[in-house]
């Protein structure tokens, strides 16, 4: 049988799972399917959550991290890829090393650390490990404000704090740093890339919506995505921070508590997204 060659933009994820799908690994699958890359899913942490909190969370062994990556990378491969919850230092150190086995130019390392509801998604023994181990080997890292502040040490209540901050962080490794304004106080939804010498601004709308879970993890993915497509990382942050604005303006108001995405909303019909405003809470 001949097969016919595929050329086809490959993205792997290396993030923690959401039994809730709204972000995580499911999230970002979602992502690289709408925006027409193959994903593929190292897996570090299974949780058990939903819009209203997270209820557990179980590591996967580091090992079994390492050879996830070790498979789908020295088979497949990867144009560009993405970290997210990265819970402990033997996962740093895992995905550290197999990212140093498979290099991967195009790395955004989205640090997480708290999850929307509040819950601690990386332990404060792994934040060094982190620092030292895998921002040195990342293109691009993704941090909000308070995970800025960690990284830093700087607190972030101004443009000016937020670019003392990510000078700081540009220094520890990364070629480039897309810093997330949302916590800060501005009428507009406002992020900024830092490229070692300038803050380049990207603004959008804020929304008023409580269903923003999974918006770093979508927004990281996306960057993700251009980035394999070959966009230039200015061109790649501004069209991940649009498709961003898109999903938050079509969520899907799921659960009790804060609902997710629709990562779909750019290959939606519109009788899908008109009755995917009837979709509510489960009493």
């Amino acid at each position: 049988m001949n097969e016919k060659s595929v050329s086809i933009p490959r993205v792997l994820t290396i993030a923690g799972s959401d039994s809730g799908g709204g972000a995580g690994i499911e999230a970002d699958l979602k992502t690289m399917a709408a925006l027409g890359c193959y994903g593929m899913a190292a897996v570090t942490s299974v949780t058990a959550q939903n819009t209203l909190g997270v209820s557990g969370i179980y590591d996967v062994p580091a090992d079994g991290v390492f050879r996830q990556m070790d498979m789908v990378l020295s088979d497949i491969g990867a144009d560009a890829a993405k970290t997210g919850m990265l819970s402990s230092a033997d996962i740093i150190t895992a995905v550290a090393q197999g990212l140093m086995r498979h290099p991967v130019e195009k790395l955004v390392v989205d640090p997480v650390m708290v999850a929307k509801s509040g819950a601690a998604l990386l332990r404060r023994d792994a934040q060094q490990m982190l620092i030292e181990r895998l921002l040195p080997l990342a293109y691009i890292i993704t941090p909000n404000v308070p995970e800025a502040e960690v990284l830093s040490g700087v607190p972030v209540d101004s443009e000016e704090s937020l670019k003392e901050a990510a000078e700081i962080i540009h220094g520890l490794g990364p070629k480039f740093v897309v810093m997330k304004g949302g916590h800060l106080d501005q009428k507009d939804a406002v992020d900024f890339l830092f490229d070692g010498e300038t803050l380049h601004p990207f603004s959008a709308p804020r929304i008023d919506t409580k269903n923003t879970h999974g918006t770093g993890c979508t927004f990281s993915a996306a960057i993700a995505c251009y980035l394999a497509k070959g966009e230039t990382v200015h061109e790649a942050v501004r069209r991940a921070k649009d498709y961003l604005t898109g999903a938050i303006q079509n969520a899907l108001p799921l659960g009790g508590g804060h609902g997710p995405l629709n990562h779909l909303w750019m290959i939606e019909d519109a009788s899908f997204r008109g009755s995917s405003r009837q979709c509510g809470s489960s009493q």
